[in-house]
């Protein structure tokens, strides 16, 4: 698990076939708390991923086609900056929200702009996702908590104080760049309870008169 809070930007050094799917390597600046170790988890861009390989500040991870296929990893290339955090552990603050790694879908950015110091970034996304997001709640973009600004029924706002610019890849992002999209694990089961997973769900006059409650 993981809060949404980048620790570092790591660098994409090679993307590479390996074994039937594909072998990562992502350079990285030491940790204060110690070093990477065999096995742990890391969240690359938002997609939860196993450390397998240690070389000198790098470590090597292998993906799936089918995580390459949900991710926008697939996208990047070599050299292209990469938002990293380490996996939360019991005693951390969760200064952001609970973030799975898990990524639900790509997301595509329709703007990027200024306002004030801040920016303003609107993200595409299937209506399934956006039924499992609100307004002032929380959304992980590329590994990223961000509190929703504006939504609508396929769309997202979010505004990036300048901290947060400065300290993930977001520079490197461009409007139609496709980007990860984690939507919050609690409206992703009250969706579910609901009804609202599919767009055929959701709660009616006729659900609840069956159920009793009209």
């Amino acid at each position: 698990m993981f809060t949404g809070l980048i620790q570092q930007v790591g660098k994409l050094k090679t993307v590479a076939r390996s074994a039937g799917g594909w072998a990562l390597t992502i350079a990285y600046a030491p940790w204060p708390e110690g070093p990477l170790v065999l096995g742990e988890s890391v969240a690359v861009q938002g997609a939860c991923l196993t450390v397998v390989r240690l070389v000198e500040e790098a470590f090597g991870a292998d993906l799936l086609d089918e995580t390459l296929a949900r991710t926008a990893l697939g996208s990047l290339a070599a050299g292209a900056a990469v938002n990293l955090e380490r996996a939360v552990r019991p005693t951390d603050r969760l200064g952001g929200h609970i973030v799975s790694g898990h990524v639900d879908e790509t997301g595509r950015i329709e703007v990027i702009e200024p306002r004030g110091r801040d920016w303003r970034v609107r993200v595409r996304i299937s209506a399934t996702a956006a039924r499992q997001t609100v307004q002032k709640g929380s959304i992980a973009l590329d590994g990223i908590s961000l509190t929703v600004a504006e939504l609508g029924d396929d769309w997202f706002e979010v505004h990036i104080i300048p901290h947060t610019w400065q300290a993930t890849s977001l520079p490197e992002r461009k409007v139609n760049d496709r980007v990860n999209i984690e939507t919050d694990i609690l409206g992703k089961y009250v969706a579910r309870l609901l009804g609202l997973a599919t767009p055929s769900g959701g709660l009616t006059l006729e659900k609840l008169s069956q159920a009793g409650f009209a």
